[in-house]
Order: structure tokens, then C-alpha cells, then sequence
């Protein structure tokens, strides 16, 4: 055994008893008659275990105890106690001393009760080594990545999670926006607090007002309540605002309001109503460009844009693809009748050469898709969707020659727009992003191709 123990006890006899049982067993031990004097060696000394009297002359176990831990030293302390004095041992324990023993001591109970003091000591210490470890280190854990852009990104997120400063997060669509402000939001003072994720692009301009700031009773045709909005239901948290660039100008300018006043006003109301959230929003949009264009207010940009977060495309953080279908593989085998090995070479060479405009949440899809199809221990490449093998020059990167008899250009605006939608799972602000067109220009094709109409089945 090892470890140093400070013994405190009163008694002049139990004092020795302990001391000569326990330097036995190994222990560097020092006693002292009472609290006072405890104090004072822990100034001069450092202890790993405080073992204490309850009810001592002038200052107490108890009161030791206090004083220990607003000190915040670090050190185990063990309570022992006479028969009538159980109930104060335990109200000890409450106040964060590791156990408590009997008297009369057993020799047996001591040093058993010690080892697990001592044991858990250790955990403790192993625990924040650990910690200190991770803090040293740029990895977010819910986060997949090691190219030097990622790592990068790591170290921002650190960096500011501690602050309430907003965030912008720029990236293609897929690229994991809404993981890193979550991640912001986890390592945050926020993060026992709520967190809430708005899509800007698919929420209709007449209602996106009311589900951000809420509504009062009879403020619009079907209010029948009033309804508290995300920015009050989120006090506290973290609102993160997904493809800002999205909303209107009208809006716009309420937003500005709810961020430099840190208040609101319900749809109807005439109260402003204070808030407290962190917000954090995103865009696959050129903001900048948009204000050029008359577009976005550079005043709310500058607001928003207080920490700059830039996501590199999945095409360019190299091995990284490797290690995120590799990730993507064992999540998938958790549901898989039966689970695969990995990845062929063959296949893993497409997965390499293919330019993933989806980003991330495509490799996903095409990982997903990869593990039901195989059969064999690993994906092949004929388990990969036809526009990876394809490659780049393939229908997959919308690249062909028009034949000499010509296409029927509806049929093919129609299809695309299917595959669109199939792929953003019938949001239709992410397949206006994977379209490139905008979602009042995608809302009105769908219209034109009756593909929105609940019951009318989709001719794809």
C-alpha cells in the first residue's frame, strides 16, 4: 500500500492505535489532536486522506470537513463516529465526505474503507488528467475529422464556446453547420440549457416571424392561444439559425432589433418580452454578395458575423472522407443483420475520386446504402450508387452531351427536381440548394408539375 493519511482524533490513545495499524500496512501517516492543527499541516503538507473524529474538542469533524472542501485541496475525508452520533456521520456524507466508520474500529473495516478511498482518490485524479488531456487537444467528439482546416475549426470552436458572442458559420450545404454549433452550444456554460435548430429555408415567410418571437391570441386567422415563441422557450440555450440568408428583409430588421436589445415582441403583442440566447447562424450563401445585391442588411451581417466559421467541402479534406465512411460503417453495422468488415478497395478508391457535392450527408446516404446492398464482408463497388462509378464525367456530375433527336427539357427539369427532393426528404429549401435555384422558384415549379399536391402521385 501507498498514500499519505492525516489522522485527527482527540483522543491522545486512538491516535496512536490508528497510527501504528496503519504505517503497518504502508501508509505515510502524521496525527494531530484536533481540527486547528489539521489545518495547519495541510498548509505545510500535502495528504491524499483526511481521517477525522466527528465530535472533538474546539473545532469539529464537521467543521473540518467544511473547511477542507471550500479549500477545494482535493483531499478524501473519512469520518469516525461513536454509535450515537450515525445521523451526523451521514449528513457528512452530504456534504461530500467519502464514508464514515463505527466506533469501536475494526482493524478489517479500516483498511478496506481506506483502500476504496483511496481508489476512488485515484479515479478522481485519472478523471482530470483525462480532462486536462482533451482540453489540450482540438478534438470535438461529436465532430469527425483530422485534415488541418477541420482541426482548425476545432480550435475556434474551443475558443469561443465559453463566450456569448454570435457565430456565423459559412459552408456548402452537408457539411456539418448544424453539428458545430452544437458543438459550440456542448461546451458552452449553455449546455445544460435547451438548443434550438431553425431551418430559415423551410419555414414559409408568413409564419417564420411567429415561431421565433411567438404570438399572442387572436393575433392571425387559427391563434386561437397564445404561443410562446423559440427565442423565449430557448432562455438560456442556444437558437441556431440555419441558412440565414433565407429570410426576408421585413424580418431581417426584427431580428437586428431581438440581438441589439435582447428583447422581442410577440406576433399581436404590445409588450417586449427580454430574452437571454446565444445565436448562432449559417449559411452556404456568399452573404457579402447578397448585401451588394440589396439582398441582406449589412448592419444584421456585421451582428452575426462577430466569430467567422468557415466548413471545408468533404472534396477537399482528403483522408478525412476515408475515415468518416469508415465511422459511417460501424454506425450502419449496429443495425446490419450482419455486420461488415469495411470497405473493398475498389470501392473506397470511387468513394476517394468522387467529388461529393452533398458533402457529408451524402457520403452517409451512400454509406448507409452500401452496407444494406453488400453481400459480401465488405462494400463493393457494385453496392455504390451508378453516379459514383460513373465518376465525375458521368450523368453523376450532370455532365452529357445533348443527343442529335434532342430531349424533352420538361420531362428532364421534372426528374431532376424528384431527385431533388427525394434527396432533401421533401424539404424544400435544401433541394432549392441542391438545385441552386431559390425556394419561391422551386415552389413554383413544384406547383407547375402538380409534385407538391398531397394524394397526386409523383411520376419519377
Amino acid at each position: 500500500m501507498s498514500g499519505t493519511i492525516l489522522i485527527v482524533d482527540d483522543e491522545r490513545g486512538q491516535r496512536e492505535i490508528l497510527s501504528t495499524i496503519l504505517k503497518g500496512s504502508g501508509y505515510g501517516v502524521v496525527a494531530v489532536p484536533g481540527g486547528r492543527e489539521a489545518l495547519l499541516a495541510l498548509e505545510g503538507s500535502s495528504f491524499d486522506v483526511i481521517l477525522t473524529d466527528l465530535k472533538m474538542q474546539g473545532m469539529s469533524g464537521m467543521e473540518l470537513l467544511e473547511a477542507v472542501i471550500e479549500a477545494n485541496t482535493q483531499q478524501t475525508v473519512v469520518m469516525m463516529t461513536a454509535h450515537g452520533t450515525i445521523d451526523s456521520a451521514v449528513e457528512a456524507m452530504k456534504k461530500g465526505a467519502f464514508d464514515y466508520l463505527e466506533k469501536p474500529l475494526e482493524r478489517q473495516d479500516l483498511l478496506l474503507t481506506l483502500q476504496r478511498a483511496f481508489d476512488h482518490l485515484m479515479l478522481l485524479r485519472e478523471n482530470e488528467a483525462l480532462n486536462r488531456k482533451l482540453a489540450e487537444t482540438h478534438h470535438i467528439p461529436t465532430i469527425i475529422g483530422d485534415h488541418p482546416t477541420m482541426r482548425e475549426v476545432f480550435r475556434i470552436i474551443k475558443k469561443i464556446a465559453p463566450s456569448t458572442s454570435t457565430a456565423l458559420i459559412y459552408g456548402e450545404s452537408g457539411t456539418g453547420k448544424e453539428l458545430v454549433a452544437r458543438a459550440i452550444h456542448d461546451n458552452s456554460h449553455r449546455r445544460e440549457k435547451l438548443f434550438f435548430a431553425i431551418n430559415c429555408a423551410a419555414i414559409p415567410e408568413t409564419l417564420i416571424e411567429s415561431e421565433l418571437f411567438g404570438h399572442e391570441k387572436g393575433s392571425f386567422t387559427g391563434a386561437s392561444s397564445r404561443e410562446i415563441g423559440i427565442f423565449e422557450a430557448a432562455s438560456g440555450g442556444t437558437v441556431f439559425l440555419d441558412e440565414i440568408g433565407e429570410i426576408s428583409m421585413g424580418m431581417q430588421v426584427k431580428l437586428l432589433r431581438a440581438i441589439q436589445e435582447k428583447e422581442i415582441r410577440r406576433v399581436g403583442g404590445k409588450v417586449n418580452v427580454p430574452i437571454d440566447v446565444r445565436i448562432i447562424s449559417a449559411t452556404n450563401k456568399g452573404l457579402e454578395q447578397e448585401i451588394k445585391k440589396g439582398n441582406f442588411r449589412e448592419d444584421l451581417f456585421y451582428r452575426l458575423n462577430v466569430i467567422r466559421i468557415t466548413l471545408p467541402p468533404l472534396r477537399d479534406r482528403g483522408n478525412d472522407i476515408v475515415t468518416l465512411a469508415d465511422f459511417f460503417v460501424n454506425k450502419f453495422n449496429k443495425h446490419a443483420a450482419v455486420p461488415l468488415k469495411g470497405i473493398a478497395k475498389p470501392a473506397l478508391k470511387l468513394i476517394m475520386n468522387y467529388p461529393w457535392p452533398g458533402n457529408v450527408r451524402e457520403l452517409e446516404s451512400v454509406v448507409e446504402r452500401g452496407v444494406l446492398m453488400a453481400e459480401s464482408d465488405y462494400i463493393q463497388p457494385e453496392d455504390l450508387p451508378l453516379e459514383l462509378r460513373e465518376g465525375p464525367g458521368g450523368m453523376g456530375g450532370l455532365s452529357f452531351d445533348l443527343p442529335p433527336e434532342g430531349i424533352q427539357f420538361e420531362e428532364l427539369e421534372r426528374e431532376l427536381i424528384a431527385k431533388a427532393m427525394e434527396r432533401a426528404n421533401g424539404v424544400i429549401g435544401r433541394a432549392a440548394q441542391l438545385l441552386g435555384m431559390s425556394y419561391k422558384t422551386l415552389q413554383y415549379r413544384l406547383e407547375k408539375f402538380g409534385m407538391n399536391k398531397p394524394g397526386k402521385r409523383r411520376e419519377d
